[in-house]
Order: structure tokens, then C-alpha cells, then sequence
């Protein structure tokens, strides 16, 4: 069986399930809301042709989720594998939003738990690129127990050069911190 980045994954808070053309509308809907941006770097991804852009690089990656809350079956956000290395055994997280009323319950922590459960069964380093200003997902990449590696410019998508913090998870920290727990 051929190793998929797209996988469906959940668990008793989210489901992830592989993101698909037909999804825009239902993904637009979370992502339209200017809170949603008002930490990133690229604010004005609420606006539908900025979108589009961030969307097509979704499909793109191969990797792409829709998060749903698992009790209300909502369409709360996205988030997405990418860059898979299958010769440096690494892979990136990334691209994630959810709609600003789950921000700090547990929903980003929960999805990305999931991913990181599933990965490390193939590569050993998870790497993260966050907006240099993105203070909230930093705190967010110190709960999960990434490590700051150091300070990058990237360009998104499509999108221009934006200053980022990296951070990373590698394999035998995970599973340490995962047996403590």
C-alpha cells in the first residue's frame, strides 16, 4: 500500500478529512473572516481571490485537511501536510486557521496531536514555519513541545516573502513526551 499525507484521521474532539475541489465554499465560509488573519502575516487572505490562491496551494500540496468538530460535524478551519522529504525522513505542518470561536479549546492542539501520531510512523522530523508576529500559533508550537530552530524568510504560496520563525518536533522527543503523558 502506497504511503498517503492525506489520510482520514480523528479522534474523540476533530476529525480530518482530505480536502477536495468541491470544498472551497465550505472552507471560504471559515476563512472569510478577517479575525481569522489578524495575527498572520498575510491579513488579507479573507478576501475570496487571495483565497483562491491559498486554496489552489491546499490542492497542490497533496496534504490538505478540512478540521471538523467532531460533536457538531462544523467545518471549524484547515490545516495541511507538505514538502514531504521522503530522503531526509522530514515533513512540514502548516497552513493552519480555524474560525476565531474555537481559537484556545483545545482544537489545534487536539489536530495536530493527530498528525504527529500519523507521521512519525514515517519521517523523523516535523518542521513549522510561523509568521514572525504570530505570537498566538508560537505559543501554540511551545505547547505541542517544538523547539525554536531559528528565524527564516518564506514566501507562502504564491503570496511574498513574509520574515518566519521555524520550529521543529523530532520523532524520539515526541515519543518521549508522549510517554510521559
Amino acid at each position: 500500500m502506497e504511503f498517503s499525507i492525506q489520510p482520514h484521521l480523528e479522534n474523540e474532539i476533530v476529525r480530518l478529512i482530505p480536502m477536495k475541489e468541491i470544498d472551497f465554499e465550505r472552507i471560504y465560509a471559515v476563512s472569510s473572516d478577517p479575525a481569522v488573519w489578524a495575527n498572520h502575516p498575510n491579513k488579507n487572505r479573507c478576501e475570496r481571490e487571495v483565497f483562491k490562491n491559498f486554496f489552489r496551494g491546499a490542492m497542490e500540496s497533496g496534504g490538505a485537511f478540512l478540521v471538523q468538530d467532531k460533536k457538531t460535524e462544523k467545518i471549524i478551519g484547515s490545516t495541511r501536510f507538505y514538502d514531504y522529504d521522503e530522503k531526509n525522513k522530514s515533513i512540514f505542518i502548516g497552513y493552519t486557521f480555524y474560525a476565531v470561536e474555537f481559537w484556545g479549546k483545545g482544537y489545534n492542539y487536539s489536530a495536530k496531536k493527530l498528525m504527529l501520531d500519523f507521521i512519525f510512523e514515517k519521517v523523523e522530523k516535523v518542521i513549522f514555519h510561523v509568521g514572525a508576529e504570530n505570537f498566538r500559533s508560537q505559543a501554540a508550537m511551545k505547547k505541542l513541545g517544538a523547539k525554536k530552530v531559528g528565524e527564516i524568510e518564506i514566501a507562502y504560496y504564491g503570496e511574498p516573502l513574509r520574515r518566519n520563525v521555524e520550529y521543529e518536533i523530532k520523532k524520539s522527543d515526541w515519543l518521549s513526551d508522549s510517554d510521559e503523558n
